[in-house]
């Protein structure tokens, strides 16, 4: 099967030539099956159509088809369903984060869509499906002249006045360099484990991320840990994931978090559930990246849920998303920033950048686009204390590039933390003076001592704004 599907791909232009010929058939056939009744026909040609591109394209039958945007690459097959992808996870090889025997769908996207006629995958987004079309015929769908599911926004708006208010969102506005990092939700229920560790980063960030379910493990929820934060006096940045819920639950925490004060979003779709310590949960992956951000852009926008449904009262958000420059397909990587600023993402924060050429590269291209003055680009480092450490970050996370030159520096040092300590304050610094780039994301687990030394070192906060100190420390008041 995979096979048939791979010669599909290599052979996209002559398939989509077949399907706009089929597109014709089906335009002189539909007086006949208006008068036979699409009812009637509808078990029949669902099975036909099933067998057909089951066998061409390991079809799903999700009765929203969208193989003329994707290179005749069914993007269905992706573990995570992702109809914007490729995901940040795509292994070096270019295999699949969750399914490393199997080549990524959307690296055989790229491949097909060379081959059609627009020569290049869409830069139009990808609407999210619509599950009560699954199992039915999309051949009919379009005899029937059904609505397909509506595009997702062709570009959201740029604000000209803020959006939420935000400490962060006006250094970002005022083109201040700004230092974020992340702090990991505890395995617990006590408020006072949350900000165990918080006076490391008190004076030296001006925002906390707050991790979803990282790595597919449970624990505290983002939402819980996001409000202990900003009551603690922190900006939390609240991760919110795709993985774990459908839209509807997603569009409910998204208010929630807005009424409780939150005002940082960061959207993403989200590590498989193999990455965890339970792989027996179910997958929901019912929205993307692309599609949570263009949910919740229309939740403050537009003030309307997905079903079109009215709000109240809007949610004020500053819409973050992620991206890595460092996985392949690495000529897709600025398209898919695109996709999510088109979707309403105004700041992005990259995966750890241990190689700075091919940053470089990267925001070569988000400037040609123009993509730097429409999204603050924040780029992801980080301290490897060990050559150790390094080799198993690069050989155990998928997306995570590590040159081998860094791991021979620290296998050379004789205090290699104090090697790897200056190879962040080098690499902030040289990332700093690439146009284009906000700021840097500062992660450190269970390294957070090193925070302070490190932005001190690298002198990112000198000539602007410095960071609040909150009040931080496990004695300060939480829920008031």
């Amino acid at each position: 099967m995979q096979a048939l599907r791979l010669w599909t791909v290599r052979h996209a232009g002559a398939v989509d030539a077949s399907y706009r010929a089929l597109q014709r058939v089906l335009d002189a056939l539909r007086p006949l099956v208006r008068r036979i009744g699409f009812e009637r026909v509808e078990r029949p040609v669902a099975a036909l159509e099933r067998i057909v591109k089951g066998a061409l394209f390991d079809c799903r039958m999700c009765g929203a088809c969208v193989l003329s945007a994707t290179g005749m690459a069914c993007p269905m097959n992706c573990p995570k369903s992702m109809r914007n992808g490729p995901c940040g996870g795509v292994r070096s090889d270019g295999g699949c984060e969750v399914l490393p025997h199997m080549r990524c769908v959307w690296i055989e996207a790229r491949r097909g869509a060379s081959r059609m006629h627009a020569r290049a995958l869409p830069a139009q987004p990808n609407p999210p499906l619509e599950h009560q079309h699954a199992g039915r015929s999309s051949w009919l769908r379009v005899l029937r002249q059904h609505p397909w599911p509506p595009a997702l926004v062709t570009e959201a708006p740029v604000h000209d006045e803020p959006v939420c208010g935000s400490r962060l969102e006006f250094l970002l506005r005022n083109r201040h360099f700004v230092v974020t990092s992340e702090c990991s939700p505890p395995d617990s229920a006590d408020a006072t484990d949350v900000l165990t560790r918080t006076h490391h980063y008190a004076g030296w960030v001006d925002a906390l991320n707050v991790t979803d379910a990282p790595g597919a493990h449970c624990h505290m929820s983002s939402l819980g840990v996001s409000l202990i934060l900003q009551r603690a006096g922190f900006e939390p940045v609240m991760q919110m994931t795709c993985r774990d819920r459908n839209r509807i639950a997603i569009q409910g925490d998204i208010l929630a978090a807005a009424a409780l004060g939150i005002r940082h979003l960061l959207c993403l779709t989200g590590d498989g559930i193999a990455n965890g310590d339970d792989p027996g949960a179910k997958p929901v992956f019912d929205l993307d990246a692309v599609s949570l951000l263009d949910t919740a852009r229309r939740l403050r926008d537009d003030g309307l849920y997905r079903s079109g449904r009215r709000l109240t009262a809007r949610p004020h958000l500053l819409l973050g998303a992620v991206e890595n420059p460092f996985a392949p397909p690495y000529e897709e990587r600025p398209l898919r920033l695109a996709r999510k600023v088109a979707a309403g993402a105004r700041f992005a924060q990259t995966q750890f950048c241990f190689d700075v050429p091919m940053l470089e590269r990267y925001m070569a291209a988000v400037r040609a686009e123009g993509l730097h003055r429409r999204c603050a680009i924040i780029v992801g480092v980080g301290p490897l204390v060990s050559a150790r450490g390094a080799r198993w970050m690069r050989e155990q996370v998928p997306g995570v590039h590590v040159p081998e030159s860094l791991v021979a520096r620290l296998e050379r040092a004789i205090d290699p933390v104090a090697e790897g300590t200056r190879i962040c304050v080098e690499t902030i610094q040289h990332i700093r003076a690439i146009d284009g780039v906000a700021g840097v994301h500062l992660m450190a687990p269970k390294r957070e001592h090193l925070i302070g030394p490190i932005v001190e070192a690298s002198g990112v906060l000198a000539g602007r704004p410095a960071p609040v100190k909150p009040r931080g420390g496990a004695s300060c008041p939480l829920l008031a």
